[in-house]
């Protein structure tokens, strides 16, 4: 990324350019990022390509203001944070689902960041739940945050080959946990962008994956709670966990929530995959 890149970026997450790559300017760039950049599968649902190349994430993100899923989220603010002095890898996991089954390799992406004051920290601003700040790396007791109770703990060798089926566990697989429950898998080997295709591709187009089955669309707000638009329906979280939810039936109010509640301007209200494509 060039300066006017980083510039655009920046202006795009309501932040100024921070002096020095240190862990408060990460903790930052993070919540801002979240407040201001939603997690969305749209494209999926919109007929258009996700390509895993840097400048086309910075032109989804970025130039037309729009959000994406992990392997887009993570993988744009990485390149942000790493051209403004972080030492950034890509780490691949695999996340829990029902019945302590792990997904598929490259389910999802994530950071490690290094900064010059701090350590490491898992950043994470394409999972939509989950942390608000970076957890520290490692760190194995428990690390409270606005979005829950996290921990980071060494896996142990039943989840993969007894509750997963997976095979075996890697000596430095990750357990992420969140008030308690599995959420994800993580490999701590660096990877590339490119390494992610072929799960972005199965999560695009797989009718086992979650994202294929409806349009979804969520940030956090400044309170501490939520937002989500998930199909036609409208989901207020409040901090304390609390739900309003609503059905919305015109299309015109379906791109009006879109483009007032966050920020993206479509010309479509999306179709889920499958109905009517």
């Amino acid at each position: 990324m060039n300066s006017a890149a980083v510039d655009a970026y920046l202006r795009r997450l309501g932040a100024d350019q921070p002096a020095w790559p240190t862990v408060d300017a990460l903790r930052e760039l993070h919540l801002r990022h979240l407040l201001t950049v939603p997690f969305e599968n749209l494209s999926i649902h919109l007929g258009e390509e996700i390509v895993l190349e840097e400048k086309r994430l910075l032109d989804k993100v970025v130039e037309a203001r729009r959000g994406g899923f992990c392997y887009e989220l993570n993988g744009a603010f990485g390149a942000l944070l790493a051209a403004l002095g972080y030492d950034v890898a890509l780490l691949a996991a695999r996340v829990y689902g029902d019945g302590g089954r792990l997904g598929i390799p490259y389910d999802h992406l994530a950071l490690r960041v290094r900064t010059v004051d701090g350590g490491d920290w898992l950043a994470d601003v394409g999972f939509g739940a989950h942390c608000h700040l970076p957890l520290a790396f490692g760190e194995r007791g428990e690390q409270k945050d606005p979005g829950g109770t996290f921990r980071i703990v060494e896996a142990g060798p039943d989840a993969a080959g007894v509750r997963g089926g997976h095979g075996t566990v890697e000596a430095a697989d990750l357990d992420v946990s969140r008030d308690g429950r599995p959420v994800y898998r993580l490999e701590v080997r660096p990877r590339t962008l490119g390494d992610f295709m072929a799960g972005a591709w199965w999560h695009s187009t797989s009718p086992a994956s979650h994202f294929t089955r409806s349009p979804v669309c969520s940030r956090i707000t400044e309170d501490g709670g939520r937002i989500t638009l998930s199909g036609r329906r409208f989901t207020v979280t409040a901090p304390d966990g609390t739900r309003q939810e609503r059905e919305i039936a015109a299309d015109d109010e379906v791109l009006a929530l879109y483009r007032e509640r966050f920020g993206i301007a479509l010309d479509e209200v999306p179709t889920a995959r499958g109905a009517g494509r």
